[in-house]
């Protein structure tokens, strides 16, 4: 399996922690977010990944040119990383979309056992990783699924009284899944709001026609780092990960 990155943003609501580096490379307990990532893949038998590059590409490249180990690194630069949402950066590593695939956003750290659920889950074509909890805010990628796992709706603006999960940005593709997103994209970009779309709204348009199926990790954990506050607790978040893993060394 092979795992695309987004990691072209900025940052920009992080502040002066993203004033002169991307927001893949704030340190995580000795680690950047995107060291984070990649080990994650590897610990879970990931080989591959492509990261999608934009804001001060040519940190990212140095940062992955030091890694020893794990996954090879492939990276691709969206030009256009400042007047596109994601679609633009899924666009540009559009050929990466492909036989059994990961997308996963550059934002998010998640434990290794979730991921290892992600990777384990057979289930073909589309499939979006999501939580659950009591209440939605305004920033969450708001989910309406039925009781079979198939997604209806996604979306920021969905109504609340009909959303009962969230999108934790890990999106896995098999069984020709990757294709049909990939000729999804090609359609959006091609439109007048091509570059205004965020592309999970793309996936909310597949599945108004198509099956589209999600898998649910509630129970797990993740972190999604989007403002200064998030950031403080995803550094406890990891700082438990890692003593976990210490103790099971020992």
């Amino acid at each position: 399996m092979k795992a695309i990155i987004l990691s072209a943003g900025q940052g920009s609501r992080l502040g002066q922690l993203t004033a002169d580096r991307p927001k893949c490379l704030i340190d995580f307990g000795g680690r950047s977010l995107l060291d984070r990532q990649l080990d994650t893949l590897a610990a879970n038998g990931v080989d591959e990944a492509v990261v999608v590059t934009g804001f001060r590409d040519d940190q990212i490249e140095t940062a992955v040119a030091r890694r020893v180990g794990g996954p090879e690194v492939r990276t691709i630069y969206n030009p256009f990383y400042k007047v596109a949402d994601n679609l633009g950066s899924l666009f540009i590593a559009k050929s990466e979309l492909t036989g059994d695939c990961l997308v996963w956003n550059g934002d998010t750290l998640v434990s290794n056992s979730l991921m290892a659920r992600v990777i384990a889950n057979r289930q073909p074509g589309i499939c979006v990783t999501i939580d659950r909890k009591p209440t939605y805010d305004e920033d969450d990628m708001k989910v309406v699924t039925d009781r079979e796992g198939r997604l209806h709706a996604i979306g920021k603006r969905l109504p609340k009284g009909n959303v009962n999960a969230e999108s934790i940005g890990l999106l896995a593709f098999r069984d020709g899944g990757a294709d049909r997103f990939g000729e999804a994209i090609e359609r959006a970009i091609r439109s007048a709001e091509g570059t205004t779309i965020w592309y999970l709204r793309v996936i909310h348009q597949i599945a108004q026609k198509d099956d589209v199926w999600t898998l649910d990790i509630q129970g797990e954990e993740w972190g999604e780092v989007d403002f200064p506050e998030d950031v403080a607790a995803a550094r406890a978040l990891v700082a438990r990960w890692d003593r976990f893993q210490d103790v099971a060394a020992a």
